[in-house]
């Protein structure tokens, strides 16, 4: 009696995915993981779950308070993955012994905050992130640059934008506008609103802060005339070198990235179609690991909206008709033949044709046809008491409506 109480829905903020859905959801990841790999990056995972300690403090106040914490059965305090910037330098800096000078990783995993959801916004949801550990070099960052345009590109987006900042110039600019109770950090955490709640609700947000009206004009006018820095430039560059396209990369002096452990090279990526948020971004971080209790290695990286990005690609019909995960209906006859086609759906896998089974034998085979053309299986294979005696096998081409009686060789070509 007490199941009746049970709400059988998901929480808010969290998701199923049908079929059709999660086809959609791997053909993009192939499709990163493609060019990550292409670009020399290895793939890695970290836990679910981490020390609170580990985490909190590393992302700014704000960020800090969309972390999930909780006490485990051990009286442990731990938290919910975040984001995969901190676990990996906390798995970097335990392993450093064991990896190569220059890492280059990959981690397509979940990440949970507990904000409020909107659209594009989820409390769990994929990050796709890409890092190069160990170098300082401009040739990092313009590294990191290239590759994450590349993905957008093999995507099949045909504009999209890098904006990029320096983190220290944004800082060396807003420091004179600190005071005793509004910090820098907490003037970046504003800054990085302007696209969501634009100027004027920016300078609201710094004078509830602490700030005078003049001080946020003027702190507004002074970002906005800041000048790109000779190594950001560098950085330009370099990714120009590496194929990005110079009007593909835009300076914004005021783009702030409003977590803390940035400390050169910001962006963002933006794709025109989607309006003015950005489907992922990242920089360098080179204090991260060191404060961590870690070696002090140099990083530089990003993570890619996963679901901001599927949410796009759906918009402008990117994503191409996505097969069901079986090519071969294998139906069965009856229960005397049962036998027989099991023992070709044993062949076709070992071929490596996708092959699904009718798994009964109850079902007529009018019933069958229509479950495969459910489905949008493209080929039903048909083994009947004809079939069985000359040792041969109908298939039936589910778009066309063709069917034709053939030797399991033949079935083979015309299945692969």
């Amino acid at each position: 009696m007490a199941n009746q109480n049970i709400k059988l829905q998901t929480l808010k903020g969290f998701r199923d995915f049908l079929p059709e859905e999660k086809r959609k959801r791997d053909w993009v990841i192939n499709k990163i993981k493609l060019v990550f790999e292409r670009f020399g990056f290895d793939p890695i995972e970290t836990p679910t779950l981490e020390y609170a300690s580990v985490l909190q403090g590393k992302y700014g106040d704000e960020a800090d308070k969309l972390m999930y914490t909780f006490e485990d059965k051990g009286k442990r305090l731990v938290g919910l993955r975040y984001d995969q910037t901190v676990p990996t330098s906390r798995f970097l800096s335990q392993y450093a012994a064991k990896l190569p000078k220059y890492f280059r990783r990959y981690q397509i995993q979940n990440v949970f905050r507990a904000e409020n959801t909107q659209a594009g916004r989820f409390r769990e949801f994929t990050q796709c992130d890409c890092d190069i550990f160990g170098s300082e070099s401009q040739i990092a960052d313009a590294e990191i640059l290239a590759v994450f345009y590349q993905v957008y590109k093999e995507l099949g987006f045909s504009s999209f934008s890098l904006r990029i900042n320096d983190r220290k110039t944004l800082f060396d600019t807003l420091k004179p506008f600190e005071t005793d109770t509004v910090t820098v950090f907490s003037i970046i955490q504003s800054i990085d609103k302007l696209d969501k709640i634009q100027e004027t609700g920016v300078k609201e947000e710094l004078t509830q802060k602490g700030l005078s009206s003049a001080q946020t004009d003027e702190l507004i006018s002074v970002l906005k005339d800041a000048q790109m820095s000779d190594s950001l430039q560098q950085i330009v560059d370099a990714a120009t070198a590496l194929g990005v396209p110079e009007e593909a990369i835009i300076y914004q002096p005021y783009l702030a990235r409003g977590l803390d452990y940035y400390t050169g090279l910001i962006f963002e990526g933006v794709i025109p179609e989607y309006g003015s948020g950005s489907v992922g971004g990242g920089g360098r971080y080179d204090k991260l690991i060191s404060d961590l209790g870690g070696p002090d290695i140099p990083a530089v990286g990003f993570a890619i909206g996963f679901d901001r990005t599927i949410e796009v690609l759906e918009k402008l019909s990117l994503i191409p008709d996505l097969q069901t995960t079986a090519t071969v209906l294998m139906t069965i006859f009856d229960e005397q033949l049962s036998g027989k086609s099991l023992e070709i759906a044993r062949e076709l896998r070992k071929t490596g044709i996708n092959t699904e089974i009718i798994p009964t034998t109850k079902d007529k085979l009018g019933k069958q046809f229509k479950y495969a053309d459910e489905k949008n299986i493209p080929f039903v294979i048909i083994i009947g008491p004809n079939e069985a005696k000359e040792n041969k096998i109908t298939i039936k081409n589910m778009k066309t409506g063709e069917e034709t009686t053939e030797e399991l060789t033949e079935v083979i070509k015309m299945c692969k």
